[in-house]
């Protein structure tokens, strides 16, 4: 078994011990599995899933609506605790059922024509792939992507480039691509598009998939210059599945800009021929919600924010770095990740050894991976030259314990 003492980052835990157990404490499952799939759903308090119950046994008791209406405080806490969360007023933000579906409300509203740019990364999200080669194929637009650096990310210069060669209708960029632990360099994009912006207004609009990133790491909106942030709450934010958000701006709203299938929620039929859209990001929702997920995502967005993001970062980052330093001193693995700057998904492969046949290995000693393949980032995976990965993220509840548990397995797999 590797020694992880000896190989540690120069930083240690930013948590004590006593803090890190009662995180333990408030995490049931922590008492059954090692959990390295945050990027996939992480485990959620025990306050998280409690308030979805009662809300539930409300439901039952005294109707839909009606509970509803009697939860109406804290479905309203929802939006006050998300606003606080990206730094923007409640009004700005929508709950949606996904980061994809905030992404895809997002994508609905930009006025595209046939010739229009999309100006991409090329670490971005499959489904945003996809859903650019879809409109590529329903209405003619054209899908350019940036340059990456040497060391990885976009490259800042090339994206300035391009923005100015183009004038693209979209600027997309995943911040944290899911098959792999890059930190994309957003501080400097937002700079470059700000710049951009100001010699080229209403042009172009820019939307960021936070999606891997919300629970890691702060997210301000202000400082990111996003005009959509897309989220999704069950991973780092450890909320329940079939959540996420969305963050509009205040040029997307004045600017008009609404999902192509806006609903009741999202308007006001006002004559035969007519409809007035909601003023504030209300237009982005649907009419029907799974209240029990928005009381439990207020939860959860609240438990991330009395432990502090920057600190939930600090962690992730150590966990994380610890895991890619024992990973790199194995025989056959490759850590694939790659980045001026790396977050919580570690990503690695085993040469000659099988994706399906690792995690099932590690699920029988209780520890959660799941494998990565080439569908899911094309151009990432091509660039690699391999066809698939194992993917491992730890979080801030994680520890170094559990570390040691995940490389002696992995130890063992590989010399098999």
């Amino acid at each position: 078994m590797l020694n992880l003492s000896s190989t540690l980052t120069q930083v240690g835990s930013v948590f004590s011990d006593r803090e890190l157990q009662q995180f333990r404490r408030d995490t049931p499952g922590a008492k059954r599995v090692i959990h390295f799939n945050n990027a996939g759903a992480g485990l959620m308090p025990d306050s998280v899933l409690q308030v979805q119950l009662d809300h539930l046994q409300l439901e039952a008791t005294m109707g839909g609506y009606e509970a509803a209406a009697w939860q109406g405080d804290l479905i309203k806490a929802f939006y006050t605790e998300a606003g606080l969360l990206f730094n923007c007023r409640a009004d700005q933000i929508a709950f949606t059922a996904s980061a994809t579906d905030a992404y895809t409300r997002a994508l609905s509203s930009i006025p595209f024509e046939k010739g229009d740019v999309i100006l991409t990364d090329r670490d971005d999200f499959v489904s945003n792939q996809i859903q650019f080669l879809s409109l590529q194929k329903r209405l003619g637009v054209v899908i350019v992507h940036i340059d990456n650096a040497a060391l990885g990310g976009v490259n800042v210069q090339d994206l300035e480039a391009k923005l100015h060669r183009y004038r693209p209708r979209l600027l997309a960029i995943t911040h944290v691509p899911t098959n792999s632990g890059l930190v994309q360099p957003v501080e400097a994009i937002a700079a470059v598009y700000r710049s951009y912006v100001n010699l080229h207004p209403g042009k172009t609009w820019y939307i960021l998939d936070a999606c891997q990133s919300a629970g890691q790491m702060k997210l301000d909106v202000q400082a990111l210059g996003c005009d959509f942030l897309s989220v999704t709450c069950r991973k780092f934010l450890r909320g329940p599945r079939g959540t996420g958000a969305l963050y509009i701006s205040d040029n997307a709203l004045r600017a008009g800009l609404e999902p192509l299938f806006i609903d009741m929620r999202g308007a006001e039929w006002t004559s035969k021929d007519r409809y007035r859209q909601q003023p504030d990001a209300k237009r982005f929702e649907d009419w029907e919600f799974n209240y029990a997920t928005v009381i439990g995502t207020m939860e959860a967005i609240a438990y991330c924010r009395s432990i502090g993001e920057d600190r939930i970062w600090q962690q992730v980052q150590w966990l994380s770095g610890m895991m890619r330093e024992a990973l790199g001193r194995l025989s056959r693995v490759r850590v694939l990740d790659r980045g001026p700057v790396l977050g919580g998904l570690v990503t690695f492969h085993i040469a000659g050894g099988d994706p399906v046949e690792t995690v099932q290995a590690l699920h029988r000693r209780k520890i959660n991976v799941v494998p990565s393949y080439r569908a899911f980032g094309v151009l990432d995976f091509d660039e690699k030259g391999v066809g698939w990965a194992i993917r491992a993220s730890p979080h801030y509840y994680n520890t170094k314990e559990e570390i040691d548990r995940f490389m002696e397995a992995i130890e063992t797999i590989v010399s098999q």
